[in-house]
């Protein structure tokens, strides 16, 4: 895999609860493209090897906030990308930590 994205969506609401199911219809979606993925408290991470599938999927999450009743939606978005060759994976990154869980 030659891409990763990690993305933290953040619906303007008023209620925590609300926020909750947004950000919620977000992650469905996301697990919805089939790519690997990986849910953190403050950020999902997707990997892939197609750049522009990913931000593909980038855009249409601002948009899936939107349409779940979001008023307005800010984004925070990471990239990391090699072209040519490979990226560490999430779980080259992350297994190790948790794997007393």
């Amino acid at each position: 895999m030659n891409a990763s994205v990690a993305i933290q969506v953040l619906p303007a609401t008023l209620d925590d609860d609300e926020l909750v199911r947004i950000v919620d219809e977000v992650i469905a979606y996301i697990k919805s493209t089939g790519l690997h993925c990986y849910v953190g408290p403050c950020e999902t991470v997707i990997e892939g090897d197609d750049y522009n599938q990913l931000m593909d999927i980038v855009k249409e999450c601002q948009l899936v906030a939107l349409r779940a009743g979001a008023p307005k939606v800010s984004s925070y978005v990471k990239i990391e990308y090699k072209p040519e060759g490979e990226i560490l994976s999430i779980d080259k990154k992350v297994t190790k930590h948790h794997l007393d869980d």
